[in-house]
């Protein structure tokens, strides 16, 4: 089973347009930004495959200048671990590290470029943290964007650039029906979340706002879990 995020980042790009930020949104499916677009006239959509470098790259150089960047795109293949192929392997880190590489790095360059501090928030998950079933090559995915984003950080503040992650649980977006949708795996997840339940797209969020605002502007590196507690237990 294949599922994409898409849910998140449309609500945030929503509420970021909201707080009157100019947002430009990426996705490589044109009816996900149409939707979008109609939702917000104000928010900007370029339609592109992030498994492809050099379009990526130019398409994000072509928007700038960016000073918040949130790498929100995510997909994750859900199979027993013996039955994985290097295609899914590929797909992955394609998507959930490659892509967050590249454009940061374009996005980075052109902040120091313009002697400007700026903000980077990318969209981990408690499988960064913990082992979940069906999900070896996702969790190693988050795992290495977990590292990512604190060497990021280590590396990027000196010119006044955060890096942070926010890491929540299961999101009751499509996606994440797509993949507790069997009540029996819903309870055994829900039994291990002190707070007896999943995420609200909003919650997440917030999170994200919060990191990317000035009310969060010493925390860098840091990995902010909304997760109920799932990774106390």
């Amino acid at each position: 089973m294949i599922v994409c995020v898409w849910w998140i980042g449309r609500d945030l790009a929503l509420r970021l347009s909201e707080y009157k930020g100019t947002v430009i949104a990426l996705s490589k499916t044109q009816k996900y930004l149409d939707t979008l677009k109609k939702q917000d006239l104000r928010i900007e959509t370029v339609c592109v495959n992030l498994r492809n470098w050099e379009e990526t790259k130019k398409a994000v150089e072509s928007v700038l200048p960016i000073d918040l960047l949130v790498n929100n795109a995510g997909v994750a293949v859900l199979k027993p671990f013996l039955e994985l192929t290097p295609e899914d392997y590929d797909l992955i880190f394609d998507v959930n590290v490659k892509a967050v590489m590249n454009i940061s790095q374009v996005v980075a360059k052109d902040l120091i470029k313009r002697k400007v501090g700026g903000c980077i928030v990318n969209l981990s998950s408690q499988a960064a943290e913990a082992a979940l079933w069906d999900h070896s090559v996702y969790c190693a995915s988050k795992g290495a964007l977990q590292m990512f984003t604190r060497t990021m950080a280590l590396e990027l503040g000196q010119h006044n650039i955060r890096v942070n992650s926010v890491n929540p649980t299961v999101v009751m977006t499509e996606m994440g029906k797509l993949g507790w949708d069997d009540p029996k795996k819903a309870h055994e997840m829900i039994s291990k979340i002190p707070l007896g339940r999943f995420a609200e797209v909003a919650e997440v969020v917030d999170a994200v706002v919060f990191m990317l605002s000035d009310r969060s502007s010493m925390i860098s590196g840091a990995a902010l879990p909304v997760d109920g507690g799932f990774l106390a237990t």
